[in-house]
């Protein structure tokens, strides 16, 4: 059931211990001046630095609040998922734990919602992370950009708003691997962007280094599209008209210039063979890949298992969270 007028912010936590109370402190201000009634739900991604403590504490202590636990770490998308499951708002704004996107920025978010935009995103100024960090970042809003045709420019910033229909949508999605922008443009009628401060982190470490970027435009890119299959198949048809053009001039050259040009071509024949080898082996990679994720929905295992709720008895929440997997047909 949901509540009319009511702003929900679902924040992803994992190891944010040092700076849970801040956040809370600075997002309860921050919804209290929209005049309008709110939620905070604050999803626990299987912390180990005291985290679900300090979540548990602000559940008890402000009735906006309400603490939401997993039982390990799924990722920040299952937890995001997760807090979709209890939010009961008509709008809902996402928002990272970690204080560099200012909590002070949802009214903004919400006021864009009041134009009719189904998704507002929101596009980090003058970033304060590492070179290599804005690089990767780069790197995926550029690929996503390409494969799903939707130009929108900080795909990597979690500080967006999504109308209830849209989230509505997302949740009736049961598939494992699940990048939620991606998903949520793919709902949306109307989106768009707006600028946002961004702040270096002051407290604890970021959970997302260059390797894990780059995993994550692997993993979105193969749970998203199927571009690199075609990509390969390009591939494949360009090498495989090299590899013919070449043994024609190695032919030519031969006739020309004997047998013992190239040490009678034993090593040149190797190099094409490698050629070969390493694409099949590109190929077997992406199609184990994509056999992998098939494998993985077949099994229908829910994406994340909720331990416990706290703070959700004060109001009436949704359909009740995801912890089996939809029935088979």
């Amino acid at each position: 059931m949901n509540t009319p007028g009511l702003v929900s912010i679902v924040i992803p936590v994992f190891n944010e211990a040092e700076n849970l109370d801040e956040l809370v402190n600075r997002c309860l201000a921050a919804c209290r001046r929209m005049q309008r009634p709110f939620e905070i739900i604050l999803v626990d991604d299987g912390s180990s630095d005291g985290s679900d403590a300090r979540i548990e504490q602000a559940a008890g202590t402000h009735p906006e609040v309400i603490g939401v636990f997993l039982n390990r770490n799924y990722g920040q998308h299952a937890a995001v998922m997760a807090g979709f499951d209890q939010c009961a708002g008509e709008i809902v704004v996402t928002l990272d734990a970690d204080l560099q996107n200012p909590p002070e920025e949802i009214p903004r978010l919400v006021d864009h919602m009041q134009e009719g935009i189904d998704v507002v995103g929101s596009v980090r100024a003058h970033r304060q992370d590492r070179l290599s960090r804005r690089l990767a970042s780069a790197l995926i809003n550029r690929a996503v950009q390409k494969s799903t045709g939707v130009m929108m420019h900080d795909y990597g910033c979690m500080l967006r708003a999504y109308r209830r229909h849209i989230v509505d949508a997302m949740r009736s999605c049961h598939e494992r691997s699940t990048f939620i922008p991606i998903l949520a443009n793919s709902f949306a009628r109307g989106t768009t962007e707006i600028e946002v401060r961004h702040e270096a982190r002051r407290k604890g470490s970021s959970k997302y280094g260059l390797i894990k970027l780059l995993s994550l435009l692997f993993d979105l890119l193969t749970s998203m599209t199927t571009a690199p299959l075609r990509l390969l198949g390009i591939t494949g048809a360009v090498v495989s008209v090299a590899g013919i053009g070449f043994g024609l001039l190695l032919l030519l050259m031969r006739l020309i210039f004997g047998a013992q040009w190239a040490a009678e071509g034993v090593f040149t024949l190797f190099a094409i063979l490698f050629i070969f080898v390493g694409a099949q082996f590109i190929g077997m990679g992406l199609l184990g890949e994509y056999i992998g994720r098939i494998y993985h929905d077949v099994r229908g295992r829910p994406r994340y298992f909720v331990l416990k709720v706290l703070g959700n008895e004060r109001r009436d929440r949704p359909a009740a969270p995801e912890n089996h997997p939809p029935p088979s047909k």
